[in-house]
């Protein structure tokens, strides 16, 4: 059983009952010197389980600590979904979809952050027929407390875009969901903290160096995106105003502007504070869309002041649920419509000219969806 399953949940609260009931029977029954130790033990083993419940059910509704190996620090999930572990050179599947779809299982080594963490990838419908197809790439981050598995399986991001590909209203796109940090307790905001994690660089580097060479996706200028919710729309935006060269559009659901951690050397307030860089350093050939509920004041007022700021060769789309708030049911209603938004700006898969001998794809064409010569149907600035 998994710590986020309904199971170890409902042990967890079980046990949680069980302690005061316990405790109540035996609370008279103790005598001598021992009656302090054993009631303050009870005590505590009440505190304890009802706090261990608690964590149990908040851990389940974010995802953030999926197998009992992560609960301990431990990567050794990453070394079983690794895709070098099958011989045969098949991808681990995670997920099966009804409309054609996959999510599958990585592990991505990264060389350049030292970081070794988990990956789950979806991959579109006809992905396995069309070995010569290369297709666009959405990296999609989660919030905090949370893992990806919250785009999974809480945000049904899989299904949605199984129908909407389907349906043909975005194109079939490779999505990336990675982990934004090897420890669950530390919030990285997708920033290199001194001495810490360098989560920048893990998802900027690694994980489209990993892509690039493990599945089949375009790699040329303006083909990548990105997507977050809440900590991870901070993660999106931010990335995309300091990588433009990698990323084309990134759509932002109930973001902020500034990071909430110490990076270590002050870049917080500067050069990862996206106020600050709209204000004094020039703002790049990219597209933004930012989406939020109007309940959501934080979010909206981060929103505005980034509209406000905004300028070509910037494009700026905004979009706001009427009375949604900083939960999941807003972010589900803004999902498709960014998944949209962005497929507009990340252009069509294209064919190799030949099946290459491995993994890898080749150099793609130069005639490349990019900010500078996106499709007629994306957003303009507001």
């Amino acid at each position: 059983m998994p710590p986020d399953s309904q199971a170890v949940v409902l042990i967890a609260i079980a046990v949680a009952v069980l302690a005061p009931v316990t405790l109540s029977l035996t609370w008279s029954r103790t005598r001598g010197r021992w009656r302090v130790p054993i009631r303050a033990t009870g005590v505590l083993a009440c505190a304890v389980t009802a706090a261990a419940a608690g964590m149990f059910w908040v851990n389940r509704q974010v995802e953030a600590y999926t197998t009992w190996a992560r609960v301990f620090g431990s990567n050794a999930e990453a070394t079983a979904a690794s895709p070098d572990a099958h011989d045969d050179g098949a991808l681990p599947v995670t997920m099966t979809l009804p409309g054609g779809g996959r999510v599958v299982t990585l592990t991505v080594a990264g060389p350049a952050s030292q970081i070794t963490m988990p990956m789950y990838a979806y991959l579109p419908p006809g992905y396995d027929a069309h070995p010569a197809m290369r297709y666009p790439v959405i990296e999609a981050f989660h919030g905090a407390p949370g893992g990806p598995l919250f785009w999974v399986t809480k945000l049904a991001a899989p299904a949605i875009l199984d129908r909407e590909i389907t349906a043909g209203k975005m194109a079939p796109t490779v999505v990336l969901f990675p982990y934004q940090t090897p420890d669950p307790a530390l919030d990285t905001e997708c920033t290199n903290i001194v001495g810490g994690p360098q989560a920048e660089t893990y998802l900027t580097e690694d994980v489209p160096a990993f892509a690039a060479s493990h599945l089949h996706v375009r790699t040329d200028p303006g083909s990548w995106g990105l997507i977050g919710f809440s900590a991870g729309a901070y993660c999106a935006s931010d990335l995309l105003l300091r990588h433009p060269a990698q990323y084309a559009a990134a759509a932002s659901l109930a973001g902020y502007p500034n990071p909430g951690i110490h990076v270590g050397n002050g870049y917080e307030h500067t050069t990862y504070n996206e106020l600050w860089r709209l204000t004094h350093l020039p703002q790049p050939a990219v597209a933004l869309y930012l989406a939020c509920g109007t309940g959501d004041k934080y979010a909206l007022r981060g929103a505005k002041t980034i509209a406000k700021l905004a300028h070509a060769p910037l494009s700026l789309s905004t979009a706001y649920v009427d009375g949604g708030g900083h939960n999941s049911e807003t972010w589900r209603a803004m999902e498709a419509p960014a998944f949209h938004w962005l497929s507009t700006w990340l252009g069509q898969p294209f064919t190799v000219a030949s099946t290459p001998t491995s993994t890898s794809p080749s150099t793609a064409p130069s005639t490349s969806t990019s900010p500078s010569t996106a499709p007629s149907t994306a957003p303009t600035a507001k």
